[in-house]
């Protein structure tokens, strides 16, 4: 499974052949560094570790320090690792966007939403509510109802759709589009929206 790592920039639109306007997000992907090359022989699979952006050596640990000085690199904010690299690296070498993507690719794209705190079951999982006032009705509009009968079983069964944490959670979106490319700039364009705030890192896999 070939892939990158990159940083959601934000989005903007661009006009197609048709003359249709597209949304797309716009990725700063890579060049990422190879800081591990696992084998068969040694790890038990064969995989490339990638690492990407810049981070402080104050903010990383001497033991990751030492990792990346065996990739002769920088230490790196994101790492992730890729099975199955139709690509042959060694540890140290670089991987740009036109190695591993074309216009009119199909990616999937993982990266953590955004976080929108505790929510309730109207927001969180699209609760219609009470949805009438009358008849002494009073703050029930949006309240999320039985939550389980009496006597049996006499707890709330695991899984109930309930109020609680909304977001913050590792989000995968599946068959996007590649629409541009820009290897000057390692920017790339991918149709429709992608998971994670303006600045967050993703990971983008073929």
């Amino acid at each position: 499974m070939n892939g990158i790592i990159g940083k959601k920039i934000g989005m903007t639109s661009i006009f197609d052949a048709a003359g249709r306007n597209v949304a797309c997000t716009v990725v700063e992907a890579g060049p990422c560094v190879v800081t591990q090359v696992k084998s068969p022989d040694s790890d038990g699979y064969s995989a490339l570790q990638l690492g990407f952006g810049d981070a402080r050596a104050k903010n990383t640990s001497n033991q990751m320090i030492g990792h990346f000085d065996k990739a002769n690199t920088t230490p790196k904010k994101k790492v992730a690792e890729f099975r199955d690299f139709d690509i042959e690296k060694g540890i140290g070498d670089t991987i740009t966007i036109e190695e591993v993507f074309a216009e009119g690719d199909r990616v999937h794209v993982v990266g953590i939403s955004k976080g929108k705190g505790f929510q309730g079951v109207v927001k969180r999982h699209g609760f219609a509510g009470v949805n009438d006032a009358t008849h002494g009705q009073h703050n029930r509009m949006r309240a999320p109802g039985s939550i389980g009968a009496g006597s049996y079983p006499s707890r709330v069964w695991k899984g109930m759709r309930m109020a609680g944490q909304m977001g913050n959670s590792r989000t995968k979106t599946k068959n996007l589009q590649v629409l541009k490319l820009f290897p000057e700039k390692n920017i790339l364009l991918i149709k429709g929206a992608i998971p994670g705030h303006k600045g967050s890192m993703v990971i983008i896999e073929k």
